[in-house]
């Protein structure tokens, strides 16, 4: 299991229909709640499908 925690930046398995693949975790716990940081779309989703989900936790800039 990735260990992520709130205000960092993963990058998903699948890229968002804008373009983008790069999310921001918003919440954890039963959900997780992810904004696209190209176009700032919300999305939640429950542990079981979040942990598919990323691909791993991108590099601080």
């Amino acid at each position: 299991m990735i260990e992520i925690a709130v205000g960092q930046k993963v990058i998903s398995k699948k890229t968002h229909p804008c373009g983008g693949n790069v999310w921001t975790v918003e919440r954890i716990g039963t959900d997780f709640k992810f904004s696209c940081d190209t176009c700032g779309r919300v999305v939640m989703l429950p542990r079981s499908k979040a942990e598919k989900f990323v691909k791993k936790v991108a590099e601080n800039e």
